[in-house]
């Protein structure tokens, strides 16, 4: 404090002998560099495009971000046959988690769940017993490992007392998580009318399925399933091909064409495809097999800033501490193109001068990530800590000094990258 004091003399005195002129503040803008420094040398490696594929649409999105790396009409409506399972697993997943069912749970396989939704074609079963009771575990089991409509429509059943109920309450979930063009009719991904989505929005809630319920998550990557005395293996032929793929769900009638939505991890690394519309089971297999092989190839993720560690510690006026820490509430990591970390450009939109009281976690300002001048993301930057006002003489002090204070450029402090 006793800079500000001497700081505060000294403008009285010039003030009273009349030498001092009040300036006026001007904006700072403030521009942060990415978190470190790549290395010297470092050539970035020729970014060719992505696949052509022969689908009706598809996308490649990274995990950790969210990022769409490649897409062809992502946002086309597109019918996602058995796809659809991967929101009924996940509604169970919810509705376990809440505690409103469990898995030992005795589910009751009704007449409508045997005939597999009254269709018997363009369908796949689980072979479950009329008017049996079957764990609900298993019947997860069976859903998406067999990819089982009778599973499916039994568990939708005893969740909601129906199918159409059910129905509903996928499209509330789909709503909470964001999926913008998606709606259901059923549970299964029999074909009807009003039943679609998007590569787009199947990439997102393949995403929220791993990242909200990882151990559930761990189901689609068994390769066998027997039931009923009839053992039935995994439609996902890169289970086999490929062992970094952990899942996710196969879809296929006649009118989707053939469809996969997979996820694979190497190292430290997720991607998820998604590819709608294709021809037959090995192409779509290869198809998503070229898109995992082209995003672990030419695109890498990297921690810029880490939560809750200080971006920024800039001057705090009229508060009981002399600064202010500024930082992410959250990890702020970014997908770009392998060689490219130095091409980053960071910029900060915070005011040129903080005035207290602050409290924890409100937000002061955005920060933003660019590549060859298109964002990459936007974060809010928020107050680390609780900063209340300083006494009165305090702030009457500082309320002198700012009439001569310049706005302060800001800079953040560096934080070790992390791929």
């Amino acid at each position: 404090m006793s800079y500000r004091l001497n700081l505060l003399a000294s403008v009285l005195l010039t003030t009273c002998a009349g030498l001092a002129v009040a300036q006026t503040p001007t904006p700072a803008a403030a521009t942060p560099k990415p978190a470190a420094v790549p290395v010297p040398g470092a050539i970035a490696a020729p970014m060719p495009p992505p696949p052509s594929l022969d689908a009706k649409s598809w996308v490649l999105m990274d995990y950790a971000t969210g990022q769409i790396l490649a897409s062809s009409n992502p946002d086309e409506r597109v019918e996602p046959a058995s796809i659809t399972k991967i929101m009924t697993s996940y509604v169970v997943s919810a509705e376990l988690a809440a505690g409103k069912v469990k898995p030992d749970d005795q589910v009751f396989i009704s007449e409508n769940a045997w005939r597999g939704g009254g269709a018997g074609t363009d369908g796949s079963t689980s072979f479950l017993a009329l008017n049996s009771k079957v764990k609900l575990h298993d019947l997860l089991m069976g859903m998406i490992v067999q990819s089982g409509n009778d599973s499916a429509i039994a568990l939708a059943e005893h969740l909601a007392g129906s199918e159409a109920v059910f129905a509903d309450l996928m499209n509330e979930y789909a709503k909470r998580l964001g999926l913008k063009d998606t709606h259901f009719v059923n549970a299964s991904g029999l074909s009807a009318p009003d039943h679609y989505t998007t590569a787009h929005d199947i990439a997102s809630l393949s995403r929220a399925l791993i990242r909200d319920f990882p151990e559930d998550y761990k189901i689609y990557a068994i390769k066998e399933f027997e039931w009923n005395g009839i053992k039935q293996h995994n439609r996902n032929a890169l289970l086999w091909r490929d062992a970094s793929v952990d899942g996710i769900k196969t879809g296929h009638h006649s009118a989707a064409g053939y469809c996969l939505t997979a996820s694979a991890k190497r190292d430290d690394e997720r991607l998820i495809t998604v590819v709608m519309g294709t021809k037959g089971e090995k192409v779509r297999a290869d198809m998503t097999q070229e898109l995992l092989n082209y995003g672990f190839r030419f695109y890498e993720t990297h921690k810029l800033y880490s939560a809750d560690k200080p971006v920024a510690e800039p001057t705090l006026w009229k508060g009981q501490a002399d600064t202010i820490q500024l930082g992410v509430s959250e990890d702020v990591l970014v997908t770009l193109p392998r060689g490219r970390y130095g091409d980053l450009k960071a910029a900060m939109d915070v005011p040129g001068r903080f005035v207290a009281p602050f409290s924890k976690g409100q937000s002061v300002g955005t920060l933003r990530i660019s590549l060859d001048g298109k964002p990459l993301l936007e974060r809010p930057i928020v107050a680390l800590q609780e900063y209340p006002e300083g006494g009165f003489m305090h702030r009457l002090g500082d309320g002198i000094l700012l009439w001569f204070k310049s706005d302060e450029a800001i800079q953040p402090s560096k934080q070790p990258d992390t791929k």
